[in-house]
């Protein structure tokens, strides 16, 4: 990290664990132009890399780790077990394959992508991330797009809670109910798309508004809002200057007005993706 690598803040993982709040998104981010972008980011101080085996981008993720000068035990990378490496045997051949892409010999993250509730094999999936976390294999493991009874499901079965569950939210997608919930249960909450770009939520006027008294990027507005909330968020630029702005909060502190007019763009928990009726593979 560069004397000039913003402070980035953490949060603490139920077991402890330090966790960057603003870590560094990648889908669609592919090969030559793709590793280069990531090993941008990690040289711009970002530590936390979001990949997943369905973005087909695994190999560029770790060509961009090996060419960022890093060194590979200070990256926290993700990635994710795909829908149709769902399965008890499935998960794994899974996951060691996405190790491999990654040119790495564990991951300081996995997560189930999907429940796919129509395959009716989350909860098999779950007990073998449990197991590759036991084998060291997965530093840390949880899920991404589950719902509060999908996560009870799992925590009912086992015994054992999710590190992390990665959901869609932004200012425009608050999820009130499911925060509440992680927060019950110790489990913490990472944002997908905490830019509100499906959402248009870049293109509100009381965003630009905010944006505009405290002399910042709308989008250093939403991940403060998310950030001063104890959730992680994975924004995600090829373009060098917007990783260092998403990654410079420090300075940015939003009053009780801000939050008012953040809370006038809440679209409302049937906006966000129903992961009982969507599925990914």
């Amino acid at each position: 990290m560069t004397a000039t690598a913003p402070s980035i803040p953490t949060t603490t993982l139920a077991d402890g664990t330090d966790f960057p709040l603003i870590g560094f998104g990648t889908s669609s981010m592919k090969g030559v132009e793709g590793a280069r972008a990531i090993a941008a980011a990690l040289r711009a101080g970002y530590r936390l890399i979001d990949s997943a085996a369905q973005y087909g981008n695994e190999a560029a993720v770790g060509a961009g780790l090996r060419d960022s000068g890093v060194d590979p035990d200070q990256a926290l990378v993700t990635t994710k077990i795909a829908g149709g490496d769902q399965g008890r045997e499935a998960a794994r051949e899974g996951f060691l394959a996405s190790l491999r892409r990654l040119g790495l010999e564990r991951a300081a993250l996995v997560l189930i992508h999907w429940p796919n509730p129509s395959r009716g094999l989350a909860l098999e999936t779950w007990r073998t991330l449990i197991d590759l976390q036991e084998e060291g294999r997965a530093l840390h493991i949880g899920v991404s797009n589950f719902r509060p009874e999908q996560l009870q499901e799992l925590i009912d079965a086992t015994g054992v809670t999710p590190a992390v569950n990665q959901i869609q939210l932004s200012p425009a997608l608050p999820r009130p109910e499911a925060v509440a919930f992680h927060r019950e249960h110790g489990i913490v909450t990472q944002a997908w798309g905490p830019l509100g770009g499906r959402e248009g939520l870049s293109g509100q006027f009381a965003l630009q508004r905010i944006a505009r008294k405290h002399g910042v990027t709308p989008s250093q507005v939403s991940l403060r809002w998310a950030v001063d909330q104890d959730i992680v968020v994975i924004p995600k630029s090829q373009d060098p200057q917007r990783q260092r702005d998403n990654a410079s909060l420090e300075a940015l502190r939003l009053d009780a007005e801000d939050r008012t007019l953040l809370a006038s763009l809440d679209l409302g928990e049937d906006a966000a993706w129903d992961s009982r009726e969507h599925e990914e593979w």
